[in-house]
């Protein structure tokens, strides 16, 4: 298998772990968050619902500058909603992956906020982190469901509320 091919096999087995997560998001909870320091649950749910996006970011840019592009969360207001972003999300980020070309995934790839450089490596580098994060902040979401006594789905085998003892 190609480095394409796997990272494509990737994507869309962590968007089937993603979807269920999402899918658990009460609405009724979008404005509640775990510790006064964490994110509400809505912009959580909503940032890991545009991380597959990320590699299409690292695909078709060189760099990105929290100093001159200001993040804006996309809107939404209900499970429907933060599900299409996803699944916009993820064709995105899929599309990027079957146009790029193998070669310039070793190119160089810029995090940054004005001079400060935050995270420095390659394209395919940047791809990695958009699966990292994904993992991360959907890890994140279980813990925030947990607390809300919401069974938590299995990622990568079955969760304590999937096993019957």
């Amino acid at each position: 298998m190609d480095l394409i091919q796997a990272l494509k096999k990737e994507l869309m087995s962590e968007a089937e772990t993603t979807r269920k997560f999402l899918t658990l998001v009460p609405e009724a909870k979008y404005n509640w968050a775990p510790h006064e320091k964490s994110m509400k649950m809505k912009d959580l749910a909503v940032h890991i619902a545009e991380l597959p996006s990320w590699i299409a970011m690292a695909v078709d840019m060189g760099e990105l500058d929290f100093a001159a592009n200001e993040y804006t969360p996309t809107l939404f207001s209900n499970n429907i909603e933060l599900r299409v972003i996803f699944e916009k999300s993820l064709e995105q980020g899929d599309e990027a992956l079957t146009r790029v070309h193998p070669d310039d995934l070793e190119k160089r790839w810029v995090l940054r906020n004005g001079e400060a450089i935050l995270w420095e490596g390659t394209k395919y580098g940047m791809i990695r982190q958009a699966f990292s994060q994904t993992a991360h902040h959907r890890a994140q979401l279980g813990v925030y469901l947990r607390l809300l006594n919401i069974p938590i789905p299995g990622s990568y085998g079955p969760s304590a509320d999937d096993q019957k003892f």
